[in-house]
């Protein structure tokens, strides 16, 4: 109805009036009017500018070639510009890669071979040593002083300490030959772990370890976890007590380590080895200690059976082995393949 009211008004009063009368858009009465499209679309036509098909493999063959292998398309554009050839511009170049998923980065890049993930047990003492660099605040705001201290992972036992001005790997050098000659460590015997840090990965340390027979292993990069003993052992230091805010000078830093490391090897009882002392466990007093704990709770049963449930209470266990990432099995690597 509309429609046959439309085409007898339209010619009357023209379209415009004619669509405000029968309540239509005029934009809907035009497109009404053109044919519909069709889904698919004419072919694009070739630039008249386009490049011959000898003209894109001349350019491919440039960019291939072992010359330019390894340069970008603008380097190469203008060292053949500069020799007085032109082949095509360099958007062109670009478009060409493109079309054969060529447009990566050219040039040989650098590769890192994966860091190899430590793996480090120590059945005894002497057998694995940690070490590593803490700061330690002086009087004054970015004044610090280094803190070095090798560990023995087996025995929670401070080989070596000292504090030091500034990191230097000739002071680390000097502090573990030091602690290698007081512990007698034979070649072969020993290796020791650290990050990578300037001092950890010297020459000088190096080429120490290498003369006295020791093996060297260093944490992967970024990975903290590869070094636990030692970061371990320096919150044990920074959440002691009387630990201070800022030192006064150095010299009251090297009074508060000795104080401290002499506790911490002697007194400290860790919960790491059965809370016997480091110093026990590396010189092999362990044992007695453990079977004096056993005698008095033995003793401390017999006087009172109810007041342990009628259990018999023994003391914790002493450690059979200490790690740095627990070695994977066989089996379990058997397991995980299948």
């Amino acid at each position: 109805m509309i429609e046959e009211c439309f085409a007898v008004v339209e010619p009357l009063l023209g379209t415009k009036t004619a669509c405000a009368a029968v309540g239509r858009a005029r934009a809907s009465h035009y497109r009404r009017l053109k044919p519909c499209r069709t889904t698919e679309r004419k072919p694009r036509p070739a630039p008249p500018n386009k490049l011959s098909d000898e003209e894109v493999d001349a350019v491919l063959e440039a960019l291939r070639s072992e010359r330019f292998a390894d340069a970008s398309p603008d380097q190469v554009y203008f060292t053949l510009l500069d020799e007085g050839t032109y082949l095509a511009s360099v958007s062109s170049f670009y478009r060409i890669l493109r079309a054969h998923n060529e447009v990566r980065e050219r040039r040989r890049q650098a590769t890192h071979p994966a860091k190899v993930k430590p793996e480090l047990v120590a059945d005894r003492p002497l057998v694995v040593w940690s070490w590593d660099i803490t700061k330690l605040k002086g009087p004054k705001r970015g004044e610090y002083y280094d803190l070095y201290v090798v560990l023995d992972i087996f025995s929670r036992y401070v080989v070596a300490w000292c504090v030091a001005p500034s990191e230097s790997g000739e002071l680390a050098k000097d502090l573990i030959a030091d602690a290698v000659a007081r512990h007698r460590v034979p070649p072969g015997q020993l290796t020791i772990h650290a990050d990578r840090g300037s001092s950890m990965t010297s020459n000088q340390v190096a080429e120490l370890l290498s003369f006295l027979g020791i093996k060297r292993s260093h944490s992967r990069p970024h990975v903290s976890n590869d070094n636990p003993y030692s970061e371990a052992q320096f919150k044990t230091l920074k959440y002691c007590p009387g630990f201070p805010e800022r030192f006064g000078s150095i010299a009251d830093a090297r009074v508060f380590c000795e104080v401290f490391f002499a506790y911490y090897n002697h007194d400290h009882r860790h919960s790491g080895i059965a809370y016997h002392t480091p110093a026990s466990v590396h010189f092999g007093t362990a044992t007695e200690v453990r079977t004096q704990r056993a005698e008095t709770l033995e003793a401390a049963y017999a006087a009172n059976p109810t007041r342990f449930n009628h259990r018999k209470p023994e003391p914790p266990k002493l450690p059979t082995i200490a790690w740095i990432n627990e070695p994977v099995s066989t089996e379990e690597l058997t397991q995980k393949a299948s």
